[in-house]
């Protein structure tokens, strides 16, 4: 007792270690944190040095200069720069824990269900080297459909289909545990990407991640409009074929159109979920239907889609963003239950 009040006893976090955006929980406080993977670095002889990170890292991408990267230290779920991913799980921990402790905390960390054993290595030792003294790992499923609130202890199935930056995560749960699941590296970036690549091929005009992924979350939209070409954005770039900057209008019709391949293969993805999970489980999920969670779940219309083609109920959770990081912080608070144990994945 008396070693928390003297801060000498960190509080335990558990972290939504996403390819687009980290969100920290803390112990009795909740949420504190939510800011972009993003990791501003400048190299000082062959040395990595740490300009900034998260949202002020994030604005400097694609303006710095020849000394300056900006880089994203996780790729499809996993980390790809384990040097950066460690440095900036540390600023981040330095941000919502200020002042140190000398107890260092536990924490909880997400995985995808399809990351590699030597990916789930790099990640706890990633959290470890960020200033923990025990890591437990949970698959980003189980998180994200025990933060949407589904029961997944019930002897029936449900399924989650959480759809982050780097990867889509399909799983059917039942028992509290994953019976069937799937890594689909289709996600957010994908989407980002499908935008980019329409532009140029469609209008000759250059734009970058940061403009695509603000055409996605201001008039994006899984399905064209019935009538018309919808709610329009103007979009400045680089004119591919002069050379100069150029602006244009995209509208709601076009985007539908640009992201049609990443949204029709999250559909394949579903669909081959029912034909792979046992009859019993299929029977379950048509009377619970879907439930849709991560950043990509905002996508208008992409619960209509689903519906419409697969024929089952799909609905949103209330907040999508944050439901992974409340599922690993509800196995946080039960830690040291039995409930909350049979959450996290085994030891490596």
């Amino acid at each position: 007792m008396f070693g928390n009040l003297f801060g000498l006893v960190a509080p335990d976090l558990a972290i939504d270690l996403g390819t687009a955006n980290t969100l920290i929980y803390v112990k009795g406080r909740g949420v504190v944190l939510d800011e972009p993977s993003v990791v501003a670095y400048v190299s000082e002889g062959g040395r990595k040095v740490v300009h900034a990170v998260g949202a002020e890292a994030k604005t400097m991408l694609g303006k710095t200069h020849r000394s300056m990267e900006v880089v994203r230290p996780l790729r499809d779920g996993v980390i790809a720069d384990f040097d950066v991913a460690e440095e900036m799980i540390k600023q981040f921990i330095k941000k919502v824990m200020p002042r140190p402790a000398l107890i260092s905390p536990q924490i909880v960390i997400c995985v995808p269900t399809g990351a590699t054993p030597v990916e789930r290595r790099t990640i706890l030792e990633s959290a470890q080297a960020g200033g923990a003294r025990k890591v437990h790992l949970i698959e980003e499923p189980v998180a994200a459909a025990v933060g949407a609130g589904l029961q997944i202890d019930d002897p029936a199935g449900c399924m989650v289909v959480d759809i982050g930056g780097g990867t889509t995560e399909i799983a059917v749960l039942s028992l509290g545990g994953v019976v069937w699941s799937r890594s689909l590296r289709e996600a957010g970036d994908k989407m980002d990407e499908a935008m980019i690549q329409y532009l140029r091929r469609t209008e000759n005009l250059l734009i970058g991640d940061s403009t695509a992924e603000r055409i996605k979350k201001e008039i994006g939209t899984a399905r064209a409009p019935d009538e018309g070409s919808g709610m329009t954005l103007q979009v400045k770039g680089r004119d591919n074929l002069t050379g100069v900057p150029k602006e244009i209008t995209v509208t709601e019709a076009m985007v539908a159109e640009a992201l049609s391949d990443p949204v029709n293969k999250i559909v394949e993805a579903v669909k081959q979920a029912f034909e792979q999970m046992p009859p019993e489980l299929a029977a379950d999920i048509l009377d619970r239907g879907i439930m849709l969670t991560g950043g990509g779940a905002m996508l208008r219309n992409l619960d209509v889609v689903l519906k419409e083609r697969i024929s089952v109920g799909v609905s949103v959770a209330e907040e999508p963003l944050l439901c992974v990081v409340k599922g690993c912080g509800i196995a946080l608070e039960r830690l040291n239950t039995p409930e909350g144990r049979r959450l996290l994945t085994p030891e490596i």
